[in-house]
């Protein structure tokens, strides 16, 4: 018996790409990992429940540290002359061109520091953290931050570098709180610190700010981590990840300073000493609070006993002493602070909601009201990131999300793996530098690259990207010249990235000239007349619940094969039975009408991921796009579509099409390339 379950949606769904930093353009790595699959998913959703019911976000985060050191490294490198608003709105333009050159379909791509997003996302901040302060969930802590004597100033998380101090990270490259694989810690925690302005060992110096108490909520994350372990759109890396912070407080102390240790152990907070299991070089101790371990660490340090510390909640800072950034309120005697960058990021999406909503014309979307989207029992909101930020979007936000009253509902995170370059994970600050976006369109066409990326399967695990016209890899060397012929030059070599492209250019290019082609010479340009057979419409009907059900779980891999072994099925199907029909009017019409009832399911399945060659389609099938990719209509075929329209296949003209049309082309450089 096929599966004819069907999962539920949503009545209105917000879905968020991640924000990238306004210091640069896109890599390859911002659009196949996270934009990408976001758009395939609210292109999906649009058709499912209806545009008006879909806002899809995202935008530039135009504040921070990284923002500044780009901007300083600019004016001094290359002479800039603008602001730095001037500089982000640069970069932003360019983020926005890459996106749009994807077919990235978002219905607002902002700036947090550009208009018109800026006031509404500076009012948000304002009333965001006037009210944490109001539910007594702000704590004013006086934290040491790094100063250079030096260049005489204090530094900004990006301008210092040294070695990330948590237990088992291996990171080489850590900031002044975080280290590149999401790690936190405090400032002071960070090993050989490095001022990037002057390559001197900076100061630690006093500085008050106020930090969001995420410790107080643990009880609230076991619970939400709980439920998310039942819930299969959440995936296992979100619920491992966050499980790992919510952990006592712990220090680990190698076996050989043990007699150290012990000299001073009677100093220390209430603990528990751990034992070393097997071969492990390093016993714990573990602290009833952070407090605890904090006042244990300066302990240590005194006594010179070397210790890394592990994974636990702690005060989550939301403001800096940085100038470029969103102003934070005053509050009581702490003036003249902004917003640290990472948790303005976090609620960004709201104010960019808020944002579209007041701008859009009217009638565009179902609610004007944001609360509709963010705080209804009938609206979820989707929440697409890499897996470096889950610490931020799953535990410091729906803490915050909680301790805020605003009946705020957990979003759901989509958290992908990282899809890494050439088998290495690539980082535009780091020593393998990924490609950009844009430049891969000199080789590879949107919808080739669109449809690979969501074939790799990053929600299973890291997958790499490894397009043969950027692999310099050595393949062989020239027997006659012995001179070495690399990967991207080698002829023989089949290119990884055009896997994928053999489908659109070849299977559903056919079926769907075929269908029009054959309706030209045996239809009189209109559709066929007859029904498609009961069980092609049966096979429509299991392909097109199978793949509901692949986009609900976020596997757009999964929906793509279904939509692919269908398109493949069909299409021998077409070329049996038109074979068979040779020479006989009514058959071939019949194998036509199949045909056309296999190219509209295989049309609307595929249009999240190739929705330019699919909209081709619709358009010379002579239907409006929300008509013909609307799910209500999911289940008729292209004749009865058309009577639901009130004509008859007969009065419905297709659109003719002119010799050797592709509605899905190669790229020019692959021409003549198998």
């Amino acid at each position: 018996m096929p599966n004819t379950e069907r999962p539920t949606f949503p009545k209105r769904a917000v879905i968020t790409g991640g924000m990238p930093y306004g210091n640069k353009n896109l890599h390859f790595g911002h659009i196949g990992g996270v934009f990408v699959p976001a758009d395939f998913f609210a292109r999906f959703l649009r058709d499912r429940i209806g545009a008006q019911n879909v806002i899809f976000v995202s935008g530039t985060d135009c504040y921070g540290s990284p923002i500044m050191e780009g901007y300083r490294k600019k004016v001094a490198d290359e002479g800039y002359e603008g602001s730095i608003t001037d500089y982000v709105q640069a970069n932003h333009d360019l983020q926005k061109r890459a996106l749009e050159r994807y077919g990235i379909s978002l219905d607002i791509f902002a700036g947090s520091g550009l208009e018109p997003a800026k006031p509404f996302h500076a009012q948000l901040s304002h009333d965001l953290i006037s009210r944490l302060h109001e539910q007594g969930y702000l704590r004013k802590l006086s934290t040491r931050q790094f100063y250079d004597t030096q260049a005489e100033q204090f530094l900004n998380g990006r301008q210092v570098v040294g070695r990330c101090p948590v237990q088992g990270c291996k990171s080489e490259k850590a900031y002044a709180d975080e280290c590149d694989l999401g790690h936190q810690f405090d400032p002071e925690e960070l090993i050989s610190p490095v001022s990037q302005l002057t390559g001197t060992t900076p100061e630690l110096r006093p500085v008050d700010n106020w930090y969001f108490d995420l410790p107080a909520f643990r009880p609230q994350l076991e619970k939400l981590v709980d439920a998310w372990e039942q819930d299969p759109q959440v995936r296992s890396v979100v619920t491992k990840t966050v499980r790992e912070s919510l952990t006592d407080p712990v220090i680990f102390v190698q076996n050989k300073f043990r007699e150290d240790f012990e000299a001073v152990e009677s100093k220390l907070p209430n603990h528990t000493l751990i034992e070393p299991e097997g071969n492990q070089s390093s016993f714990q101790v573990r602290f009833a609070n952070w407090e605890d371990r904090d006042a244990a660490r300066e302990v240590l340090e005194g006594a010179n006993v070397r210790f890394r510390t592990g994974k636990t909640l702690l005060p989550f800072r939301l403001t800096g002493n940085i100038d470029w950034g969103v102003p934070a309120p005053d509050l009581e005697d702490v003036s003249g602070l902004t917003v640290w960058v990472w948790p303005e990021s976090l609620w960004a999406p709201i104010s960019f909601v808020q944002t579209r909503l007041a701008t859009a014309p009217e009638g565009t979307y179902s609610s004007t009201d944001w609360r509709d989207w963010w705080c209804a029992d009938d609206a979820r909101v989707f929440q697409f990131i890499g897996q470096d930020n889950i610490y931020f979007y799953c535990v410091a936000q729906p803490a915050m999300w909680e301790a805020l009253g605003w009946d705020l509902f957990q979003d759901t995170p989509v958290a992908n793996y990282h899809i890494l370059f050439m088998n290495k994970k690539a980082s535009s600050s780091g020593a393998i530098k990924p490609p950009m976006a844009e430049d891969l369109l000199d080789y590879y066409t949107p919808e080739q690259l669109r449809c690979h990326w969501l074939s790799l399967g990053l929600d299973q695990k890291a997958v790499s990207f490894s397009p043969k016209a950027f692999d310099t890899s050595v393949s062989h060397k020239n027997k006659k010249t012995g001179e070495e012929v690399l990967v991207k030059d080698d002829p023989r070599v089949v290119d990884p990235a055009l896997k994928e492209s053999a489908f659109l250019t070849n299977i559903f290019n056919r079926l769907a000239r075929s269908c029009f082609y054959g309706a030209a010479n045996a239809c009189g340009g209109h559709l066929p007349t007859v029904p498609a057979d009961a069980d092609v419409v049966e096979a429509c009907t299991e392909a097109t619940l199978a793949y509901e059900r692949a986009a609900h779980g976020f596997d757009a891999h999964g929906a793509l094969a279904v939509a692919e072994e269908f398109c493949r099925n069909a299409n021998k199907r077409w070329g049996d039975e038109s074979k068979a029909a040779k020479g006989d009017d009514a058959a071939y019409e019949h194998a036509l009408a199949n045909a056309f009832a296999a190219l509209r399911t295989t049309c609307l399945l595929m249009h999240p991921a190739v929705p330019m060659g699919c909209e081709l389609i619709a358009e010379h099938l002579a239907f409006a796009p929300e008509v013909f990719f609307s799910w209500e209509n999911a289940f008729k075929t292209p004749a009865e579509l058309a009577e639901s329209l009130g004509e008859t296949p007969e009065q419905h003209a297709i659109v003719a099409l002119p010799p050797r049309f592709d509605f899905f082309e190669k790229h020019p450089s692959q021409m003549g390339k198998k």
